[in-house]
């Protein structure tokens, strides 16, 4: 998805957001990452995990959040307005409280709200934290000036979906000493189901085995998730990460980042293979969770797709 001529979009071609967001190798690790990582923050996964219609096919909403997030950061003004729309009627009735405890800074019954500026910006964190990880690990390292003007292109994103401007630190050195300290501090928590459904998606636990190629892919992109997550992510979910993984991670992204020079000679098949929309690929994998959920395989096994209140009133 991006914008045709003559129909430009909230970023112009040129920006850092769409620079960053067109190279697949981001498109395609940056949403997992970020949901991994958002996992420990209670508020954000249990006011998701309560109100979606997906609890059952979480690489689905993967697909329809990465969808709608692709259409602002690439598409046209109005490709990018529908999805805001769409988004907006979503996160107007998800509003709630947690059912139960979820740390010493989570006890039951802490509100929660799709509308509350912080919560929007703990979203807009997560997401831009993983691009930019991904892409400095993948594609190149930015300079401090791509990154400032990266930051600042994420911070009109979380704009576009309703975000305060003020709940957003002013530049990045701000951000990155406060999502930095964030990481660091005792608010992190992961509640029973999400130390579950974040296991599923960084590849800790693999419902089913799956046959070559998607084998070999399915691997590689798990290795780049669980590598590119700081230790104590690593840490608040067991991930036992050896010297062999580190090994294999770092040659995988080297090799990634070495297919994203210029290469004048390399065949157009090939570099185009790089860039583009991001969408696709995350459809095939929604298709693939209809077809196991059809053939009765849960998508992600011992994963309740009932919410809380359906639970304990059964």
């Amino acid at each position: 998805m991006a914008a045709r001529q003559g129909e430009p979009g909230y970023f112009a071609d040129d920006s850092m957001i769409r620079r960053v967001m067109s190279k697949r190798a981001v498109g395609l690790t940056y949403g997992v990452r970020a949901l991994v990582i958002g996992a420990v923050h209670p508020l954000l996964f249990v006011g998701t995990s309560e109100n979606t219609a997906h609890r059952a096919t979480p690489y689905t909403r993967l697909a329809i959040t990465g969808a709608m997030f692709e259409a602002v950061f690439l598409g046209s003004k109005a490709e990018a307005d529908r999805a805001l729309a769409f988004t907006r009627r979503k996160h107007a009735p998800v509003v709630g409280a947690l059912p139960e405890d979820a740390g010493a800074h989570h006890p039951a019954g802490t509100a929660y709200s799709a509308n509350d500026p912080h919560l929007m910006f703990m979203t807009m964190a997560f997401t831009f934290d993983s691009a930019e990880a991904m892409y400095d690990r993948l594609v190149r390292e930015l300079t401090p000036t791509e990154r400032e003007d990266l930051y600042q292109d994420y911070v009109r994103w979380g704009e576009l979906f309703g975000m305060p401007r003020t709940a957003a630190p002013a530049d990045y050195p701000a951000f990155r000493e406060y999502f930095d300290g964030y990481l660091g501090s005792g608010e992190l928590f992961l509640t029973d189901e999400a130390r579950l459904v974040g296991s599923y998606l960084a590849g800790v636990r693999k419902p089913y085995r799956m046959n070559p190629p998607a084998q070999q892919v399915g691997a590689a992109l798990y290795s780049l998730v669980q590598g590119s997550l700081p230790e104590r992510i690593k840490q608040l979910y067991g991930i036992d990460w050896s010297f062999a993984d580190e090994l294999a991670y770092r040659t995988l992204c080297r090799s990634l980042r070495t297919a994203h020079r210029t290469r004048p000679l390399a065949p157009r098949v090939f570099t185009g293979a790089l860039a583009g929309p991001s969408t696709p690929s995350y459809q095939l994998l929604a298709k693939r969770e209809r077809q196991f959920v059809r053939a009765g395989k849960p998508s992600m096994p011992g994963v309740d797709p009932r919410n809380w209140v359906e639970r304990n009133s059964a």
